[in-house]
């Protein structure tokens, strides 16, 4: 019952908040903005990576932290008397597949410690609201408890029916006056409510002009996923799991991932209901999922399909992707249909792609430098993608991972550089071989 255990070590005062929202899931809280107090503060500081991102005053971590105490005595002074204000928010835009950008926000680093002390305080209590579905950007939770949990219920259920949901901008579409409408029905600290809305309505700065924002919450702020759970198990999760399950004819499962979800079916027709529903029901909160991105398909398990005439157009099965995977069915080593998840072939691509890009910009590095950084890289990909099943996709991408190094080894000199030669030099410095470390 009590989810108090991810949240770590929580003083007192947060874990008396815990166990009122425990014991009360309906209750409000209307008192708590005196726990975000100099010790939080420093508890944020501390939480801070040292090599994120500036904001637009250009102020570091670390140059923050040379006179700490007085710092931070000075920001919960200014909080105390209305004082504080948040300054604007810079953008910066990141490449996605097909060419396209993602826009992340980067608030200033004192502004980090405010969002990251208040998001200690809500996670307190809706850590114990939010439901079993629901992995992305929570404490002790991962994508790889997602892919299992969906793993899972694909097995249970034999396959079925799968909706894949994709929300059209997500974090930036999240309308202010439902947000603080959901917000509202648990937190009725106005400190705390001011303080949201203030980052909410910060503006962002781009290319040195400002721009007012009225809706979204930034991909990139600290609190910006908590907000964005906050809302999404409202609009998606206990209304499925409430409204919906009950009505359904079979067995369904719901495992999301932040933004990122999907629903699995016994039965076609129950698929088909939630289907025609799941527009209008994120419409009447703001939100809009994508025509083509979010999609029913079959996918039964291939031993419970029925054999197709010539003349039958009922779909076979077919795979889906989440999370970067692509989830299909497969034979075990003992011939029984089990689910399979393979690295998805644009992350595939993606990968590779900023790989090869770094062997060219770095092919005058030296090649023990290259190989320490290449080993990292790899273990990275590994560490993700590194599932059970998966060993051919994760054997491919080593294979060219080893070609792109050598193409950009042989352009540092106008000989070139021969495969025999490439070949003793991987003798000398080897990349790591895949390993598995997760389950499918």
């Amino acid at each position: 019952m009590s989810n108090a255990s991810t949240l770590g070590d929580v003083s007192p005062e947060l874990l008396k908040v815990v166990e009122r929202a425990q014991r009360e899931p309906e209750g409000r809280f209307h008192s708590l903005a005196h726990l975000i107090d100099v010790s939080a503060l420093e508890r944020a500081y501390h939480r801070m990576r040292k090599d994120a991102a500036v904001g637009v005053d250009g102020i570091t971590k670390e140059q923050y932290g040379q006179d700490l105490e007085k710092n931070l005595q000075d920001l919960h002074a200014r909080m105390k008397a209305k004082r504080y204000r948040h300054q604007p928010i810079r953008r910066v835009h990141i490449p996605k597949v097909g060419g396209k950008t993602r826009p992340i926000g980067i608030s200033v680093f004192e502004d980090k410690l405010v969002q990251d002390a208040v998001r200690e305080v809500l996670e307190a209590i809706y850590e114990q609201d939010f439901l079993d579905c629901s992995y992305g950007f929570r404490p002790k939770r991962s994508a790889h408890q997602a892919l299992d949990a969906l793993h899972d219920a694909a097995t249970w259920i034999a396959g079925g029916w799968v909706i894949e949901l994709d929300i059209r901008k997500y974090f930036d579409s999240i309308d202010h006056g439902q947000l603080r409408e959901v917000l509202h029905r648990r937190v009725r600290d106005g400190v705390i409510l001011r303080l949201i809305g203030k980052w909410l309505q910060a503006g962002v700065m781009e290319e040195g002009a400002y721009r007012r924002t009225d809706a979204g919450t930034p991909q990139g702020g600290v609190v910006s996923p908590l907000l964005a759970n906050i809302f999404l198990h409202e609009v998606l999760d206990v209304w499925f799991e409430q409204q919906v399950k009950p009505r359904l004819r079979g067995r369904a499962k719901l495992v999301r991932y932040a933004d990122d979800a999907v629903i699995l079916f016994e039965y076609e027709d129950d698929a088909s209901r939630v289907m025609d529903v799941l527009p209008k029901r994120f419409e009447r909160h703001g939100l809009t999922l994508h025509p083509d991105k979010t999609r029913l398909v079959p996918f039964k398990r291939p031993d419970r399909t029925r054999p197709r005439r010539r003349d039958d157009d009922e779909p076979g099965p077919l795979t889906f992707d989440f999370l970067g995977f692509t989830i299909h069915w497969g034979k075990s080593l003992a011939g029984k249909w089990v689910v399979r998840e393979r690295t998805a072939n644009d992350r595939f691509r993606r990968a590779l792609k900023r790989l090869s890009e770094w062997c060219r910009l770095h092919r005058h590095d030296p090649v023990e430098a290259q190989q320490k950084a290449l080993t990292a890289k790899l273990r990275g990909h590994y560490g993700y993608f590194g599932r059970i099943g998966n060993s051919s996709r994760l054997s491919d991408f080593l294979y060219m991972s080893v070609r792109a190094w050598w193409r950009g080894l042989r352009r540092r000199s106008q000989r070139g550089l021969p495969w025999v030669v490439m070949n003793r030099l991987l003798q000398r410095y080897p990349l790591p071989q895949p390993a598995m470390i997760g389950r499918a």
